[in-house]
């Protein structure tokens, strides 16, 4: 690796946590309510018209249900918009009505936070459903995440309560004072990169060759932003942030994969602050940055290797020339380590171990980093399971920051943490034997099981990248992904909130002699230990068979 990229990751890793403990303060600031000056104004009056009480604050139960209305409204909204983009304006190519099927994906798709795409967005959504659909629920989605944190961490904070705040007051807060501004900001550096944004229509050029191609326009830069920023990933043309009028020169795709983590990172932070223990929330982060960096160095080590199958060429395949190798890897590890999902090489064309190691990312749960708020309180689960067996070593009752874990907390934990898996692994199953799952494959072999595995494994995680190679746009993979991305999303959401619900109505309980500390090296090797293996031994059979079998026979020269 030349020396050029070491500058680069150095730059990464030094701006990502310089920046997390700048970030992750003003984040629990806002949600703490604090005052903000000259937009609090904007904040009452959003209340006033939505008839909002700021101060009525809400039980696990009420905030769980006015989140699961206000994300079924938004599916609603976002799929008539599609089954009516023919009829409104802001429509330059005509485009017809998206497909109801493939309408309904979407909208699921992007409510959830998923942002999978089963089309391309140049040829099938117009700049009106882009924006007032797409961009919308990107920000409203990466909102409810972190007011799920939030409620999360009030939950832990509080004692003997069963208030855990507002959600339509989170969701507002996060919008308006964290997740616009960064947004806005990065649409204007974007913007002075050469990222387009305007209404124009598509124009059509001649090429040195002589032939005419169209060059699709419209307000990509206002999306991009939030899409990296909101852990949302979708892209505004189909090959995503490869294309170069989403990501055009070095330091578009520099900002875009820094923005991927910037708030997962500063979540985890935000939190710790939020729950009393922001040695708590720094070890989390020490988590995350350990497990993202092992991750990233196998990606490395696989990718700047040559491939056997291909005379010993470097694995170019399927990347930008101009951005190189070890771009594309740092971003592959990042937006499968987030729940992003944009991408800016085809992971099909990734090296067979790097390919597995992006799946492995999101087999983990998506919580190194994690996607906006999801990632921590994802990774919360995984810490109360770990003070259990800490405890269970110990001989007494298991404590989390100050409140004792009981059998109904472990409950809620392993629903959260392992639902979500077993339909990844029930839907990839089904799908690796039928005809309507395999008629979708462009290849053969354990690469085209990675294709489907990859293809359940990025929708049930609420990732949304794409493996490539798979035909996801028919009936079968639009209903079926869209359950997984249902299934993903809010069977850990109503376990955290029913965790946070039930440690909110516990004492406090000083720590002791015996009380396992949620700090220090030994919680992080735990809390490591516990991530990786619960992924290990769910997800490791079926890795087997796709992305390790393939590296063990492209190193003897075949390949699929």
């Amino acid at each position: 690796m030349r020396y050029n990229s070491w500058i680069e990751l150095s730059l990464f890793f030094l701006l990502l946590a310089g920046l997390t403990p700048l970030l992750g303060s003003g984040i629990a600031a806002i949600l703490r309510g604090e005052r903000v000056p000259l937009m609090d104004r904007a904040e009452r009056v959003i209340y006033s018209l939505c008839r909002i009480d700021p101060g009525r604050e809400m039980g696990w139960k009420e905030y769980a249900f006015s989140l699961l209305m206000f994300n079924g409204l938004g599916i609603i909204a976002v799929l008539v918009l599609q089954l009516l983009q023919h009829h409104l304006p802001l429509n330059p190519q005509g485009l017809p009505r998206v497909p109801v099927l493939l309408a309904l994906n979407t909208a699921v798709s992007f409510a959830t936070n998923t942002n999978w795409q089963a089309y391309s967005g140049e040829s099938t959504l117009s700049y009106l459903v882009q924006m007032l659909g797409l961009t919308v629920q990107n920000f409203l989605s990466a909102a409810t995440g972190i007011a799920v944190m939030a409620a999360l961490s009030r939950g832990i904070a509080r004692r003997k309560t069963h208030a855990l705040g507002n959600f339509w007051v989170d969701v507002t807060r996060s919008t308006l004072y964290i997740l616009l501004p960064l947004s806005l900001v990065l649409a204007i550096i974007l913007s002075s990169q050469g990222v387009v944004q305007n209404f124009s229509h598509y124009l059509t050029v001649k090429t040195l060759e002589g032939f005419n191609q169209v060059l699709p326009l419209g307000p990509a830069a206002s999306q991009i932003a939030i899409k990296q920023l909101g852990t949302n990933g979708g892209g505004f043309f189909g090959v995503n942030s490869a294309h170069p009028f989403e990501n055009p020169t070095p330091l578009s795709n520099f900002l875009e994969t820094l923005a991927i983590l910037l708030i997962p990172s500063a979540c985890a932070y935000a939190f710790g602050l939020l729950a009393g223990s922001r040695k708590h929330g720094v070890s989390l982060l020490a988590a995350m940055f350990a497990v993202f960096i092992l991750c990233l160095g196998f990606a490395l080590r696989s990718e700047l290797k040559t491939d056997p199958a291909l005379d010993n060429l470097p694995f170019l395949e399927g990347k930008e020339t101009r951005l190189g190798i070890m771009p594309s890897a740092l971003w592959a590890v990042a937006t499968t380590s987030a729940s992003n999902g944009s991408v800016n090489a085809m992971h099909s064309s990734l090296s067979p171990f790097a390919g597995g190691i992006t799946m492995f990312n999101m087999m983990m749960g998506e919580v190194i980093f994690g996607g906006v708020g999801t990632g921590v309180y994802t990774m919360v689960l995984f810490a109360v399971l770990t003070v259990f067996i800490a405890g269970l070593m110990v001989g007494r009752t298991p404590e989390y920051l100050g409140k004792k874990i009981e059998s109904r907390e472990i409950v809620y934990a392993v629903i959260g943490v392992l639902l979500p898996g077993l339909f990844i692994l029930v839907f990839a199953s089904i799908s690796s034997v039928i005809p309507a799952g395999l008629a979708s494959l462009s290849n053969k072999g354990p690469h085209g099981l990675s294709e489907i595995l990859y293809a359940f494994t990025s929708a049930g995680q609420n990732n949304g990248s794409a493996f490539a190679g798979l035909n996801a746009n028919t009936a079968y993979y639009n209903i079926l992904t869209a359950a997984a991305m249902l299934i993903g999303r809010y069977a850990v959401i109503i376990p955290v909130m029913a965790l946070a619900g039930s440690l909110a109505g516990k004492k406090y309980t000083p720590p002791s002699t015996g009380t396992f500390p949620t700090h220090g090296v030994l919680f992080v090797i735990l809390l490591i230990g516990v991530v990786i293996i619960i992924g290990a031994l769910t997800f490791f059979p079926a890795l087997s068979l796709g992305p390790i079998l393939e590296h063990f026979l492209m190193r003897q020269g075949r390949r699929f």
